[in-house]
């Protein structure tokens, strides 16, 4: 379906469907918007927006075998979400389909990952095109998609972020900054905020700063932690810290152009440089906003000072933008430029391949010659001409259909409708985020923040899920839903997913009082 057909169709949706999504227009008041909920009843499933695609009839492995193989077969760490797990059979733009045909609009993304929609019909072509063309070469070649990928990327970014290393997932780019850092300072240590992921490789390990992938044995040497800067549940923040529509219900008494909170995290970063990392570093690694940690955004400034301080130390600044670019915040197309910084590194990966395994290390020339220098660097499926084709269709797609301009805009419009539910139910404490980036943390109550035990924030996801919502889980304690669809959502999309979260919320709190 052409972008065109699409916005026509939605344009139609938005005049013909039922009454209850034709007063949820954003001109209408907060009372109107709960008056149409109510109206359908506590439990009536909400209607989802229309889809004229129609899947392929599922005809593989039944779901019984399907699950033997899984537990027999595969890794035994329990990763899929949901007392039943989804089997998934298809996907059209911002749907998935279950072997069973049900429809579910999928706005988690593959974890981050799918940027302009699945199977957006544009990649698929340039991908099925390069199939029957040339799959691999490695770098012993040159083929002209694997250039022409280089070129549009790198004009993309500031000067002198101009070398492209390419590579396959966002924990490999990770590993490569990490040795370029070294190699560049000729320093070991580096620098994380706790709550960071940055991958879950032997290296990353150390800079991963959550429970869960910590391990007893010795991994990821020379990787230190600093505080995060969480003006939510951290010790200081205000409600003008965030660059953000919507802002921490907690209290600010700063003065204009200045941040009390900022300033006590950067003592706090002091205070690491100066007792538990050497005179000398290589380096730190920051997300512009912490995804698995549950969307954290730091106080404004904050990065800014913080990169100042590594590189008095003598230490190189990497942007992880795994999660973060390629427009996906909708004021800039990289994450990094929202905190007003330049890193001399940065790291990508997900929605660079719209799902296809590709990742990239950006650098300056000279930190480049530095690792040229240490090590011949080599990679055998790095910047394959499959995965360059589809990268390119994929950056063509987010100029043409002005996706970074939609996580603006329905993103700012989507936060906004969450923080209303913030607002009316107890155990929302937080809504966060930018542009197509949010989290919404669940917490006991209020007062205390405490968070909402996991048990309940499971039956909340479950519930989403009964009624057609998928979107992920995050947090030291997995209190926060995650929500980053593809950046192809629309208006009508997000009040569908409003009202499935209200309507899960409420059904939370009937289990409560019983």
């Amino acid at each position: 379906m052409t972008p065109a057909w699409r916005h026509l169709l939605r344009a139609w949706y938005l005049q013909t469907s039922s009454p209850r999504i034709t007063k949820m227009c954003p001109s209408l008041s907060r009372g109107a918007f709960r008056t149409s909920v109510t109206k359908l009843g506590l439990h009536t499933k909400p209607r989802m927006p229309p889809c004229d695609f129609t899947p392929e009839k599922y005809q593989s492995l039944a779901y019984e075998r399907v699950l033997e193989i899984q537990n027999h077969h595969l890794i035994p760490t329990r990763t899929a979400y949901f007392r039943k797990p989804l089997l998934l059979h298809q996907g059209h733009m911002e749907w998935l389909f279950d072997y069973e045909g049900n429809r579910y609009l999928d706005f988690f993304s593959g974890i981050v990952t799918v940027s302009v929609g699945h199977c957006h019909p544009k990649v698929n072509a340039v991908a099925q095109k390069q199939l029957g063309r040339l799959w691999h070469t490695s770098a012993l070649f040159f083929h002209p998609p694997i250039h022409e990928f280089a070129e549009k990327l790198s004009a993309l970014l500031p000067e002198p972020l101009k070398v492209i290393f390419l590579v396959n997932s966002g924990s490999e780019a990770n590993d490569l900054a990490m040795l370029m850092a070294r190699a560049h300072s000729n320093s070991t240590d580096i620098i994380s905020l706790r709550g960071s992921y940055h991958g879950c490789s032997p290296y990353t390990l150390g800079l991963t700063s959550v429970g869960p992938y910590k391990m007893e044995l010795p991994s990821g040497l020379g990787c230190q932690s600093t505080m995060c800067p969480d003006v939510f549940r951290g010790p200081w923040g205000g409600n003008h810290c965030r660059d953000s529509p919507v802002q921490t219900t907690r209290k600010c008494i700063c003065a204009p152009d200045c941040c009390q909170a900022k300033d006590q995290y950067i003592e706090q970063f002091k205070d690491t440089l100066n007792t538990s990392v050497a005179k000398s570093i290589a380096g730190f690694f920051a997300e512009p906003i912490q995804g698995v940690n549950g969307v954290v955004q730091y106080p404004k400034g904050f990065l800014r000072e913080a990169f100042e301080l590594v590189r008095e130390r003598g230490g190189v600044c990497i942007a992880d933008e795994v999660q973060t670019g390629f427009g996906r915040l909708g004021s800039h197309f990289w994450g990094f430029q929202t905190h007003g910084i330049l890193p001399d590194i940065v790291t990508m990966a997900k929605g660079i391949g719209n799902g296809f395994p590709m990742a990239a290390v950006v650098t300056t020339p000279e930190i480049a010659k530095s690792l040229a220098k240490r090590v011949f660097h080599f990679n055998t499926f790095g910047g394959n001409p499959m995965a360059c084709a589809i990268g390119s269709a994929v950056l063509e797609v987010i100029k043409e259909e002005k996706l970074q301009e939609n996580s603006q805009e329905v993103g700012t419009y989507m936060l906004q409708k969450f923080a209303e539910l913030r607002d009316e139910f107890e155990i929302v404490g937080d809504v966060r985020g930018k542009g197509l980036m949010i989290g919404i943390e669940m917490v006991k109550d209020k007062v205390s923040s405490q968070p909402l035990p996991q048990e309940e924030v499971n039956e909340i996801h479950e519930d989403c899920k009964s009624m057609g919502l998928l979107i992920g889980r995050g947090g030291i304690f997995a209190q926060t839903f995650r929500i980053a669809p593809s950046m192809c959502i629309t208006k009508p999309d997000v009040h569908f997913a409003v009202e499935v979260f209200r309507s899960a919320l409420i059904q939370h709190m009937e289990r409560r009082a019983k």
